[in-house]
């Protein structure tokens, strides 16, 4: 299939699955002019990588890691990044919420008590 056909079946721009293809993530067959060729197995690749984008993985992660059935499959290395990658977001996630405390407290000095809880 090419390029705007996967586009279609699987709900990702041209743009991005280009992207994808620049980051190792996507890697199409080639016909003798140069088009793109993708396979059927393509379309589950694009949808696995938008999924993990989703989930906060960024393509240098998405790129060290690849699907697979289950936790037997996974390799230590892929396990480190999966780690590496939660501790991230964690972090992330702190740095918010004390951002969020701190802002809670101007809105208190000011006298607005509203809650975005």
């Amino acid at each position: 299939m090419r390029i705007g056909e996967l586009a279609e079946a699987t709900g990702a721009t041209v743009r991005a699955i280009r992207y994808y293809e620049e980051q190792g993530l996507l890697r199409p067959e080639r016909t003798a002019s140069g088009q793109r060729i993708y396979t059927r197995d393509a379309v589950d690749q694009v949808l696995w990588i938008r999924m993990m984008l989703r989930n906060g993985f960024p393509s240098r992660a998405i790129a060290k890691l690849r699907r697979c059935g289950g936790p037997d499959e996974i390799t230590p290395e892929q396990r480190a990044v999966i780690h590496e990658e939660h501790a991230r977001i964690e972090a992330e996630y702190r740095a918010i919420a004390e951002t969020k405390d701190r802002f809670e407290s101007v809105l208190a000095f000011i006298g607005d008590e509203r809650r975005s809880d």
